[in-house]
């Protein structure tokens, strides 16, 4: 395979992150507090030849060529390319979009992971709605870079799992950045975190509560009165007190942040269900999921997804009843299935992650192809997101968010070789060209001269 032609920024200002961030707002967003200010690294329009395309959208693998043309997706299969485009064959290996982790604490419990890198977690109330975890996030992560060589281009960030209401979620493109706000995804839905089951009555059931799965539910519909009350309030118009916490929740009531949801058991995911009729909203996510095989049917009725572990499950007693089939069953059942890592390192090999569960699923009978388990790493987290309409799949005018694989994806050896975002490339396993966080940098360079 040829080398690519330099795309990007040279690696001594991706170090430094970028080198201005340039706010991308409408004008009825000049008010927005934190507002992104990602900018794209500059790229240039290239056609990819020869290419195994995974597409995102087709349950079949494609041969063909990809263009990539001011940093969208120009076509995929087959096109009329512009004179002057770059031209790559790459040589029959396979181009898949960017993998979405829709489940990632990196930033809040950043490496190295020591106590002081702890924020994750708001645990002085089970009803924290106001905080937000990119308050929390460290840019400086080393993990960000890690993941990116693992092919992920999106990732959300949500607080832990302590509270019953844990707080904002945000959606943050890989790219390095001095500033949370410079890895914002643009335009992209905030999401609340909340948690069932065993955390909230575990962490405070000596706290004052909620102590038992009772005291959950009864925390959530109370808060949920208060919300509906205080919206009543402000859609009046008027004065009124502003409320971060119910504002918030007012907020997913009207349809504007998405609910991701832990929550192990079925017959606790179906409560939740019900108490989102109680107060019309929609449970975009359930995450960890681990019994949704038990209520896949029910998923698919109400439009709600699963993102779930390859074959992570009874270290606790509500992740006991889990199986290795669990994500392949969600989506023969017409549920939307995904992968998630919850993890620093999981988040490295999701593509390995899906492949066990995918072949788990295959021996069980359900036949799934390749390019059908892929919507498990890109499609259905980009959906959940809300951000489909942009990411997520190799489609003609979305983000050219794009990996290149050495190797079939699906196996152990499978490995990135190139990751592109908004078309520009920012690991190239070929060149050595990777960004490096400035956490890293004197390590590096004391580590290379004690040598």
């Amino acid at each position: 395979m040829k080398t690519f032609l330099p795309l990007i920024l040279p690696l001594s200002v991706l170090a430094a992150c970028q080198a201005q961030d340039t706010p991308q707002t409408t004008s009825d967003e000049a008010t927005v507090a934190f507002p992104s200010t990602y900018t794209p690294q500059p790229s240039a329009d290239v056609v990819l030849r020869n290419a195994k395309i995974i597409d995102g959208v087709s349950n079949e693998i494609r041969e063909g060529d990809v263009l990539i043309s001011g940093g969208k997706i120009g076509f995929v299969g087959a096109g009329d390319v512009p004179a002057g485009t770059d031209e790559i064959d790459v040589e029959g290996r396979f181009v898949t979009p960017g993998i979405i982790d829709i489940h990632s604490h990196l930033g809040n419990y950043p490496s190295p992971g020591v106590t002081a890198h702890g924020d994750g977690n708001e645990v002085t109330s089970p009803i924290t709605s106001e905080v937000s975890a990119e308050h929390g996030v460290w840019p400086q992560d080393p993990g960000f870079d890690e993941a990116l060589q693992g092919g992920v281009t999106t990732l959300h960030i949500l607080p832990g799992s302590a509270n019953l209401f844990g707080g904002r979620g945000v959606t943050l493109r890989n790219m390095p950045s001095r500033t949370v706000q410079g890895m914002k995804f643009p335009d992209a839905p905030y999401t609340l975190k909340m948690a069932c089951g065993e955390n909230p009555k575990r962490v405070y059931g000596s706290k004052g509560g909620p102590g038992s799965r009772m005291g959950n539910v009864s925390g959530y519909r109370k808060n949920w009165i208060k919300a509906t009350q205080y919206k009543a309030k402000r859609d009046k118009g008027g004065d009124y007190d502003r409320d971060l916490q119910l504002e918030t929740l007012a907020d997913v009531l009207d349809g504007k942040i998405l609910i991701q949801m832990h929550c192990y058991r079925a017959d606790e995911m179906i409560q939740i269900l019900d108490i989102a009729k109680e107060f019309d909203y929609k449970v975009t996510t359930f995450h960890h999921a681990v019994e949704a095989y038990k209520i896949a049917p029910e998923l698919a009725a109400s439009d709600t997804c699963a993102a779930m572990w390859a074959d992570w499950g009874a270290f606790k007693m509500e992740s006991f009843d889990y199986i290795n089939e669990n994500v392949p069953f969600v989506h023969a059942a017409g549920a939307c299935a995904m992968i998630h890592s919850d993890d620093q390192n999981n988040i490295q090999r999701l593509n390995q992650e899906v492949a066990k569960t995918w072949a788990d699923g295959n021996r069980a009978g359900l036949n799934i192809t390749k390019a059908e388990a892929w919507k498990w790493l890109s499609t259905n987290p980009a959906k959940a997101l809300g951000i489909l309409d942009e990411t997520g799949t190799l489609e003609a005018g979305k983000r050219a968010d794009i990996v290149i694989w050495e190797g079939d994806p699906f196996s152990t050896y499978g490995r990135p070789s190139k990751v592109m975002l908004d078309g520009a490339v920012l690991f190239d396993r070929e060149t050595g060209l990777k960004p490096k966080s400035d956490f890293r940098l004197g390590y590096a360079d004391f580590t290379e001269a004690s040598k």
